[in-house]
């Protein structure tokens, strides 16, 4: 266990951000099913990109690793080849998705497409996390679905998925139904999911289907963004496909300079169709209204962090239906106002909202704790920058599920920071 103690300091000079976790995620994936050898460059080998690469290796893909890209040999795979020559003679295979439920349920469902069992493991709270919606399809198809364990992971899973109409509920994960999107192109027919209320983190869904549409995969969205029809008996060819810079990471820099720091972030695209390039939207707010409410439900990731700007903004800030902040790595709605509370924020939680009257800084000189939730960590670092105090910061390095080097870029620009390593 590791323990950093921070003393103030302004961060100044510039940093480029690290690649889309997100957008990785599904590049890799798609380059894996693909027919011919992909090559995916910037990107970064964080755990939870580590686990979706080792899961597609397990399928059968050959994946080679430099130093910032991929060389991905696909198994080409298609609905008269559901098998996928390329994936091992076994009779289980097992994935190991560590913390990320992104690599969980993207692949539940594409392990459908291949013979044998799948028997997937994790780490943390990954167990805890739902997955109702497979369960309960794979239920109605007459697929093994195995629960053997939560605490930690433990799934068994066989059998192959069929061409089906699904209806899934717009308040779950927007992971159900890209990992559904990633498999049911595949199968001999045509399929359908019809979101059945208000879709939300819709931008994730706006990112798969660009992923898709470079790979040559067809989907069909109907009904403003509620239905998508999928044709089945479809293919995917390879392609050269650069990762752009993540706007979930860019967040804590970005917010950083709302609240005092002067720092040059480098490498994002302004046409991004990442949903946590709302990060933009939120800091004008914060900056131009003294009193504001804001829909949190399409950007869960990066409340953290916009909680803390609105904590040292001038007013009153309420951001609602935040209800999934409390199954991601930690009950990020309580880890966020408990830490920033600790530190002299004056933020409240309201049923599934949290309520934050601005102060003008943190008072600091505590020990807080990330909750093992690497966005709690990076957002517990940025907090330091405007404390009156020192801090120490409990379970840092989970900052490696999606930005290993983040505290590297923090003491690059000018952070000062001392580790304690504990037993």
């Amino acid at each position: 266990m590791t323990q950093l103690e921070i003393t103030p300091r302004k961060l100044e000079g510039s940093v480029s951000v690290p690649p889309s976790k997100s957008l990785a995620h599904r590049a890799i994936i798609c380059a894996a099913l693909a027919e011919g050898t992909s090559t995916i460059s910037n990107i970064q080998f964080s755990d939870d990109i580590k686990a979706t690469i080792a899961g597609m290796r397990a399928f059968g893909a050959e994946i080679i690793e430099s130093k910032s890209s991929l060389s991905i040999k696909g198994v080409g795979l298609n609905a008269s080849k559901q098998a996928a020559e390329g994936a091992p003679a076994q009779s289980v295979r097992t994935i190991d998705c560590n913390e990320s439920g992104s690599t969980l349920r993207f692949l539940v469902p594409v392990a459908t497409l291949f013979s044998g069992k799948t028997r997937f493991t994790g780490q943390g709270k990954l167990g805890q996390r739902p997955l109702t919606p497979f369960q309960e399809l794979f239920s109605r198809q007459g697929l093994d679905y195995d629960l053997l364990g939560t605490d930690p992971l433990d799934l068994l899973i066989s059998g192959q998925l069929k061409p089906d109409t699904v209806e899934l509920r717009g308040d779950i994960s927007s992971q159900f139904i890209t990992g559904l999107l990633m498999t049911l192109p595949f199968l001999p027919g045509d399929s359908k999911i019809t979101v059945t209320t208000l879709l939300e983190s819709k931008g994730y869904i706006d990112l798969t289907l660009a992923v898709f549409e470079a790979f040559g995969l067809k989907i069909l969205v109907e009904d403003e963004g509620q239905t998508f029809v999928i044709p089945g008996g479809q293919t995917m060819t390879a392609q050269e496909y650069s990762v752009e810079g993540d706007y979930s990471q860019a967040a804590f820099f970005l917010s950083a300079n709302l609240i005092g720091n002067d720092i040059d972030v480098l490498g994002l695209n302004p046409d991004s169709l990442q949903g946590d390039k709302a990060i933009d939207m939120i800091l004008d707010r914060l900056f131009t209204e003294s009193d504001r409410e804001i829909d949190g439900s399409q950007f869960p990731d990066i409340i953290p962090i916009a909680a803390l700007a609105a904590s040292l903004s001038k007013g009153r800030t309420r951001f609602r239906n935040l209800e999934r902040l409390r199954i991601k790595e930690s009950d990020r709605l309580e880890a966020t106002q408990t830490e920033l509370e600790a530190l002299g924020a004056d933020i409240q939680i309201e049923g599934d909202d949290l309520v934050i009257q601005g102060v003008g800084y943190l008072k600091g000189g505590v020990t807080v704790w990330s909750h093992k939730d690497h966005r709690i960590a990076m957002m517990l670092g940025i907090a330091s920058t405007r404390c009156e105090e020192p801090i120490i910061i409990r379970d840092t390095e989970c900052v490696a599920k999606s930005f290993p080097h983040f505290w590297n870029e923090f003491k690059t620009l000018g952070g000062d920071i001392h580790e304690r390593h504990l037993g």
